[in-house]
């Protein structure tokens, strides 16, 4: 195990627990960010992996402008930690949703996207009343087929009309090339990622001719960030998964070896069988979708049962020293799914405690 005397504080930690070896997660998050400089873009994170203001707050002093989240609840804790610049990267559909939109740029410069007239003017009118301004992204469907509207005609009549309403301010235009970053095949990959942003790019060109801001165009994940940062026109990246070295990412063709840097702490309960070990984390605790976690220090002892309390270990030769009570860590296999399970990150140097971080934003839904 790479931090070998946690069993000494055996009585004082429960298990399961969230843990972040410092260490990893620093090499991470300043790789990350030497990769957005190199490109010479700017970077904003999105906060979905880690929901933590601590998180957050250091992703900006390594060189982030700000961050991107997923909903306004989100965007309401970060702006409580005076966070200023925020991209809510969701519609704002809802009476409630657009009067704290509205609400949150009295204090921050928010960000929202919009691809329907339907959401925009509700927002005009909330941000009207608050006596506000809020910026507005364009949202551009580049491949994804989830949310955005279609490039060319129908995403110049959209940013005509928004432009023209009061209280909002067009600034530009986000597209999310996710269809991509599966892909495995390292050649088709980078294809598909120049052909989606390259959309975005057109795009940015259609609406400076029709004398319309596209000051931002903002895209680009974790697991296309290298090749995202290679196109032209782009002028922010999202991507923040890397900080963790989730195996997810890792594993995908152009994405830096970042170190796993979050981890999951567990306790032996049973011993079944000689090869078998079962540790009192389960889907609760870690997720196995997207990639299952994996045994750090273990190599010949594997994930063969996920349930909800509990995980079984097949143990080859060099693991079966495992005794009840024992710690096992588990290397996280994709951390947006399994940060929301917990309330707190402990924060490990080697094998001290060094801090303990609120995630602050979990159970942020609306």
């Amino acid at each position: 195990m790479l931090h070998e005397n946690w069993e000494s504080f055996g009585r004082m930690l429960e298990t399961p627990s969230l843990c972040i070896r410092l260490e990893q997660f620093e090499l991470n998050l300043l790789a990350m960010a030497a990769e957005v400089k190199r490109h010479r873009k700017n970077w904003r994170p999105h906060s979905k992996c880690h929901k933590s203001p601590e998180v957050a707050k250091r992703q900006i002093e390594a060189g982030a402008i700000g961050i991107t989240c997923a909903k306004v609840s989100e965007a309401e804790v970060f702006a409580a930690t005076e966070i200023q610049d925020i991209l809510i990267a969701h519609l704002p559909v809802g009476p409630a949703r657009v009067e704290r939109i509205a609400k949150l740029c009295e204090s921050s410069d928010v960000v929202v996207t919009c691809d329907h007239y339907a959401q925009a003017m509700p927002l005009s009118r909330a941000c009207q009343q608050q006596g506000v301004v809020c910026r507005v992204l364009v949202d551009i469907n580049i491949g994804m087929n989830r949310t955005g509207i279609a490039p060319g005609r129908d995403a110049l009549e959209l940013a005509t009309a928004i432009d023209k309403l009061p209280s909002l301010n067009l600034v530009g235009i986000m597209g999310y090339e996710g269809h991509a970053m599966p892909v495995m095949d390292g050649t088709v990959k980078q294809d598909l990622i120049r052909e989606s942003l390259g959309i975005l790019a057109q795009t940015q060109t259609q609406f400076e001719r029709a004398g319309l801001r596209c000051d931002i165009v903002s895209a680009g994940g974790t697991g296309s960030l290298s090749y995202a940062g290679d196109c032209a026109g782009i002028t922010e990246l999202q991507a923040g998964g890397g900080i963790f070295g989730d195996p997810f990412y890792t594993r995908m063709p152009g994405v830096p070896a970042y170190a796993p840097a979050l981890t999951v702490l567990s306790t032996v309960v049973s011993r079944p069988m000689l090869d078998r070990a079962v540790l009192d984390a389960g889907r609760k605790a870690v997720t196995g979708e997207k990639h299952p976690p994996l045994v750090n220090g273990r190599p010949d002892a594997r994930v063969v049962m996920h349930n909800a309390e509990h995980i079984v270990l097949e143990l080859g030769p060099e693991s079966r020293d495992l005794r009840i009570g024992d710690l096992v860590e588990l290397i996280v296999g994709y951390a947006d799914f399994t940060t929301v399970l917990h309330d707190e990150f402990l924060c490990f140097r080697g094998d001290r405690l060094e801090a303990i971080w609120s995630i602050a934003a979990r159970g942020k839904l609306q």
